[in-house]
């Protein structure tokens, strides 16, 4: 079944407890570059990276979070990093105990630092 927008945007603001400066700061660092899976495409950027950079987008147009103001848009992507987000916690302890493992800078490409949790 799948979530209704209310719900998405009430979980992405939950789960993404980054703001848009620290994670735009994050996603310059050179361990953000290497955790995840690459695209299939030339650029050698990883998918978990890509969507961090349109989380940032997203967060500087509504930086209150304001339920109210988020683009339709924005829905189908906040909606995969929820899905993200929820599968990889549920799944991954270690992203919690392990600043430095590929599970937390994953979770931290899409806005979720465990250690803030």
């Amino acid at each position: 079944m799948v979530k209704d927008d209310q719900t998405v945007i009430e979980e992405f603001n939950e789960l993404v407890n980054m703001d848009s400066d620290e994670l735009e700061t994050w996603l310059k660092e050179e361990d953000s570059a290497g955790a995840g899976w690459k695209k299939a495409d030339e650029t050698g950027e990883t998918i978990g990276h890509e969507s961090g950079r349109m989380i940032v987008e997203i967060l500087k147009r509504n930086p209150i979070r304001d339920p109210g103001k988020y683009d339709e848009e924005d829905i189908p992507h906040m909606r995969k990093v929820v899905a993200y987000c929820k599968r990889h916690l549920a799944q991954e302890d270690k992203a919690k105990q392990d600043p430095n493992s590929k599970s937390a800078k994953s979770l931290k490409n899409w806005g979720h630092n465990p250690q803030k949790a």
